[in-house]
């Protein structure tokens, strides 16, 4: 049964930085894509980033414009989303995902994605 547990979230001023893990059990996870999305109060959940866990290729939203760096640790099972420059509008509780092989278009997509963590939060204050 694939588990994902993220952690590392926390209040930061405007400015500053967090890093965010998910680790991940359950099964091999060498042909997956891991995702990370977030979901603000009365918002949808949206796309941040994703890894293709064999070959390391990422893929990130566009209004990140380049505050974000998403990473995996094959040895430890553990994927990671630095955050850079934090803004309030990045408050937010952001989950982990994964899923089998998909599509680039498709990766974008939270229904697309069978596993999720619980979720850890993220507060940015002005």
């Amino acid at each position: 049964q694939v588990q994902l547990v993220e952690s590392g979230g926390g209040l930061v001023q405007a400015g500053g930085s967090l890093r965010l893990s998910c680790a991940a059990s359950g099964r091999t996870f060498s042909s997956y894509t891991m995702g990370w999305f977030r979901q603000a109060p009365g918002k949808e959940r949206e796309f941040v980033a994703a890894i293709m866990w064999s070959g390391g290729s990422t893929y990130y939203a566009d209004y990140l414009k380049g505050r974000f760096t998403i990473s995996r640790d094959g040895a430890k099972n553990t994927v990671y989303l630095q955050m850079n420059s934090l803004k309030p509008e990045d408050t937010a509780l952001y989950y982990c995902a994964t899923r089998g092989q998909i599509t680039i278009a498709r990766m974008f997509l939270p229904s697309e994605y069978p596993y999720w963590g619980q979720g850890t939060q993220v507060t940015v204050s002005s």
